[in-house]
């Protein structure tokens, strides 16, 4: 009942709900208080309605926006309050009285001061922002001021609103006690601190405060790309929830060799991304980026399938490759949008066949085998449980976009095996770990995990309880409560660490800061390395635990199973690398041969139908090696999928990154010969449109069909990218939404179409 009106109020927790329940309840009961009238009565449900409405504005719940959508937003709230009160000293015979013409007054001057402070907060925020986000990058030749105190403009329109309590405060105290002075001072106080608020934001609109105009700022970063050279580019675009599809490919972008770069899309992504010493640049602007020189640059990796691919994909100089962020038997890893790129880079032979046998236009000798080098993090299987129990890991994939049955266990058989882990006749520990998208697309799924949840941590509270326990936990005590200890210094550190430069910085001041720092960045990795085993020895070996969110990272609790149950992802086909056992859910009840006729990745798997009861058989194979029967087929699947284990992955990986780079070269070299002086790359800029169109036109038609050695015109792009002055990627944005997801499916539409011109 309880999950059902959380849901049904937006909000995220038992406690967001009560305030809700408060803020709901309060305004009535101010009215009728108004309306008997009782002061007493209206200073209570008044103090209950602003304190559920700061908490809800500090806790970011979404019930707040939507009671912006239904045009019961903050201000209106805040003015009904001001109104009722009105009302009271009306029903108090106060009307006649100095004291409500000073509250009536009050109340509009303090209304007049709101567009002001509007116009202030939204003019600062505008002359803030740059046309880039950066880290690493110096951007010295530009000279970016501090930003304003945070204190300022953070939440500055319920802070100015806030500034009404002294004047409600004591006007109240005036009519409940006959002392109309102090609902003058409550009046006069309100009004000067608006007033003051105000004001203080007046010298931020100086020049000296502002960053540099938008040319300025371009200009700056032309000249740092003309200095640092970059080689190769990891380009991102995707919703907030996707940033974990670039932050896996940083640590390989470190290793490469070259100058590499990554180029995103999306202002709200750059603060999610972990912090690295590769160049980060955030371009925005759909017409930035294609103004930007990027010529030295010879080889771009595409991690998602998304519509502002587009920006990048048209420009011929450089070779195109989609690296994907996961290797599965999902159709987005067929999706025929992959065939707009140069290269397809999949970890092994699986890759190549799976596109062979979708036959979506992926043609073979596009297809390069690279290895996965994320998974160098997986240690591999020792053969016998870590610990005295084993540790299974339940890692469901989320619904898809499409809502098919198949795509997760969680909704048909999540329950079941949860069930059937904790009540297993030989112990186990249960760690459940989420897909991060799991309930974005379908309720019942969220449900279903908010009672997993509660089932994990209902039976983590009773074996904490359970005297056969309780041996190890007070044996463990100390060093687990050493371990939080540790935990709480750590990610103390890690906060001080997470953002160079003064507390309180935006982004502006953040692009101007944040240049790598190799002793900063060394520290962050040994505080990681070191959160990560505190974390695991702050709580039993026999502990059941829900694991959310970004650490620990999925390949922790990798290493930290012994066996592990998901569904058809690239979970399953990462998990491989270790070596364990596992199981995977015939979600859609294809029938065993089926089932692994259509996914290579579960040929060496325990196949569970949604009742889970053949889960037995995963567990008799974690805790005897006598009795794990697939031991050579996983061996056997697992250099089928992810490669062999010589070269290592990051080796093969800078191989493929050289060969392309070379044959972009000499594609180059034999280019500029047939076309002798005409540019290359110099597409549908702003200028040429403005010069002429019908010269414009033909060089991109031009550079089209040299970028695939002629025969294709890229007619139907120039009018999609022509359109895209808005900043935000041709209307990609919110198709690019629902591609950047988990698999990206998200362009199979939308980016295909309007790559139409650069596809094969």
């Amino acid at each position: 009942m309880i999950s059902t009106a959380i849901r049904l109020a937006r909000v995220g927790s038992r406690s967001e709900l009560a305030a809700a329940v408060l803020m709901g309840l309060g305004y009535p009961c101010v009215m009728i208080a108004a309306l008997i009238p009782d002061i007493w009565m209206f200073a209570a449900a008044a103090a209950v309605t602003y304190a559920a409405d700061f908490y809800l504005h500090q806790r970011g719940s979404y019930l707040v926006n939507r009671l912006n959508k239904v045009r019961a937003g903050l201000p209106i709230r805040f003015l009904l309050r001001q109104l009722l009160l009105i009302l009271l000293l009306a029903r108090e015979n106060l009307a006649e009285q100095p004291l409500f013409y000073a509250a009536v007054a009050c109340f509009l001057l303090f209304y007049g001061l709101q567009a002001p402070h509007g116009a202030l907060t939204t003019l600062i925020r505008l002359r803030r922002t740059m046309p880039v986000v950066t880290r690493n990058i110096d951007l010295n030749a530009v000279r970016i001021p501090d930003a304003p105190p945070r204190s300022l403009l953070r939440r500055s329109g319920e802070k100015m609103l806030h500034l009404d309590i002294p004047a409600m405060a004591g006007v109240i105290a005036a009519a409940a006690t006959g002392h109309y002075l102090l609902g003058y001072v409550g009046t006069a106080v309100t009004i000067g601190l608006g007033l003051l608020y105000t004001v203080a934001l007046v010298p931020y609109l100086r020049r000296k405060r502002r960053v540099p105009a938008a040319p300025a700022v371009l200009k700056a970063v032309q000249t740092w790309l003309g200095e640092y050279q970059p080689t190769v580019a990891l380009y991102f675009s995707g919703s907030a929830e996707s940033a974990y599809q670039v932050n896996m490919w940083l640590e390989t972008m470190e290793q490469l060799e070259g100058r590499p770069i990554v180029i995103m899309r999306e202002r709200n992504l750059v603060a999610k991304v972990n912090a690295t010493s590769v160049p980060v640049l955030c371009v925005p602007g759909g017409q930035h980026l294609m103004a930007m020189k990027l010529d030295t640059v010879r080889v771009t990796l595409y991690a998602a399938n998304v519509g502002k691919n587009i920006h990048m994909l048209r420009v011929p100089t450089m070779k195109h490759v989609f690296i994907g962020h996961g290797d599965s038997d999902k159709l987005a890893s067929v999706n025929p949008f992959s065939k707009v790129y140069d290269e397809v880079w999949t970890a092994g032979r699986a890759g190549r066949d799976r596109y062979a046998l979708a036959d979506v236009g992926v043609l073979d000798q596009d297809i390069v085998e690279v290895g996965r080098p994320q998974l160098a993090p997986i240690r591999t299987w020792t053969g016998a449980p870590k610990n005295p129990i084993p540790t299974i890991l339940y890692a469901p994939t989320w619904e898809g976009w499409d809502n098919d049955p198949g795509n997760t266990s969680l909704l048909l058989a999540g329950e079941n095996i949860v069930r059937r882990l904790l009540e297993a006749e030989r112990p186990v520990r249960v760690i459940y770990k989420p897909h991060p998208f799991t309930g974005i697309r379908n309720r019942k799924a969220l449900a279903v995990h908010e009672r997993i949840t509660a089932m994990v941590e209902q039976a983590a509270a009773e074996r904490a309880t359970d005297p056969r326990w309780a041996g190890q936990a007070a044996a463990a005590k100390a060093d687990q409560d050493a371990a939080r200890a540790e935990l709480a210094r750590t990610e103390a550190r890690l906060a001080e660490l997470a953002k160079p430069g003064r507390p309180g910085g935006d982004e502006a001041e953040q692009s101007r800061v944040s240049l790598a720092d190799p002793q900063r960045l060394a520290e962050i990795e040994q505080l990681r390395a070191a959160w990560n085993d505190a974390y695991w020895r702050s709580f039993g070996w026999w502990e059941h635990k829900v694991v959310t969110g970004a650490e620990p990272k999925l390949y922790d609790c990798f290493n930290e199973s012994d066996g592990m149950v998901s569904d058809i992802s690239s979970v399953v086909s990462d998990f491989i690398a270790s070596g364990k056992p596992y199981a995977v859910t015939d979600s859609a009840e294809l029938g065993v041969q089926e089932f692994k006729r259509q996914n290579t990745a579960v040929r060496a798997a325990v196949i569970l139908s949604n009742g889970a009861e053949e889960l037995e058989q995963l567990l008799a194979a974690v805790a005897d090696p006598a009795a794990d029967t697939l031991a050579d087929a996983r061996t056997e699947l697992k250099r089928y999928l992810l490669g062999p284990d010589a070269p290592t992955s990051i080796e093969q990986f800078n191989a493929a990154v050289r060969d392309l780079a070379d044959k972009a070269e000499v594609r180059n070299a034999g280019v500029q010969q047939r076309i002798g002086e005409q540019a290359i790359g110099r597409l549908d800029r702003e200028s040429d449109a403005e010069a002429g169109g019908a010269n414009g036109a033909e060089n991109a038609k031009g550079a089209a069909r040299a970028r695939r050695g002629g025969g294709t015109e890229d007619a139907g792009t120039e009018d999609a990218e022509a359109e895209d002055n808005d900043a935000e990627g041709n209307g990609a944005e919110g198709n690019g939404a629902e591609g950047n997801g988990a698999e990206s499916n998200g362009a199979e539409g939308n980016g295909a179409e309007a790559t139409a011109g650069v596809a094969r």
